[in-house]
């Protein structure tokens, strides 16, 4: 099981710090596209770019969220039930997100696989979507083991919000 945390936690770290630069390129860019644009020369491309790194933020942000318990919590409903009662309902919400994650994650390969045979790319500069995709996919699916994990965490009561 140490192995395990170590991973989950290293790769949802650098997945969290490539969100990180992510946020950090969409800020340097647009505020030089605003300062650009009052001077008459825009760059372009800037809300293509901007729209996929949000994607990228996103995605790769949340198997870090999840292990810092940054989501939304409903500690006042559990917080009334017994300690088994608390366990079983954290599992299920965490399997039927594991069930939900795997669902979007799959799905997302098989859309990154088409944008990739159709050649799919953005309108102004020609970014091609397919890897954005499969990078969310590959992060769904991290978040897939993230919920297993916290699961596992739970029934050992090495969790300490179960």
């Amino acid at each position: 099981m140490e192995l395990a945390d170590k991973i989950i936690k290293t790769v949802s770290g650098v997945l969290n710090w490539v969100a990180g630069v992510a946020v950090t390129v969409m800020m340097l860019l647009t505020v030089t596209d605003i300062l650009l644009r009052a001077g008459g020369r825009p760059i372009i491309g800037t809300f293509e770019v901007v729209s996929l790194l949000l994607a990228v933020v996103i995605a790769f942000g949340i198997p870090q969220v999840s292990l810092d318990r940054g989501h939304v919590n409903m500690d006042f409903l559990l917080e009334r039930l017994s300690d088994r009662s608390r366990r079983v309902m954290n599992t299920l919400t965490r399997l039927f997100c594991l069930i939900l994650f795997a669902f979007i994650g799959g799905n997302l390969f098989n859309v990154a696989a088409r944008f990739k045979t159709a050649g799919e790319v953005s309108a102004t500069i020609q970014l091609p979507f397919y890897p954005i995709a499969y990078g969310v996919a590959v992060c769904c699916l991290l978040e897939c083991c993230v919920f297993a994990y916290e699961i596992v965490r739970i029934w050992r009561r090495e969790d300490d919000h179960a």
